[in-house]
C-alpha cells in the first residue's frame, strides 16, 4: 500500500498547522477522514498500515497557474 502526500502550499514557516495534505492512497483498506496531517501523523498511519509514504516533489511556482488554455 502506499500513502501519496505533499506539502501544503498555504503554511508558512512557524505556522502552527499540518504541513502536509493527503493526494491518494494506492491498495489496502485505509480510510481517510481528515485532509491536513502533520508528518508525525502520516509516519504513524504508514506504520500501522504496513504502507510506504510516498513524498510529492512541488509544482515550481512559475508553472502554477502560468497554463494559458487556447
Amino acid at each position: 500500500m502506499k500513502i501519496y502526500v505533499r506539502e501544503r502550499i498555504k503554511v508558512g514557516e512557524g505556522v502552527r498547522q499540518p504541513r502536509y495534505i493527503v493526494l491518494a492512497v494506492q491498495g489496502g483498506d485505509l480510510k481517510v477522514y481528515a485532509h491536513h496531517f502533520r508528518k508525525t501523523e502520516l509516519e504513524q498511519m504508514a506504520k500501522d498500515s504496513g504502507a510506504e509514504l510516498v513524498f510529492l516533489e512541488p509544482m515550481p511556482e512559475e508553472e502554477r497557474g502560468s497554463k494559458k488554455r487556447s
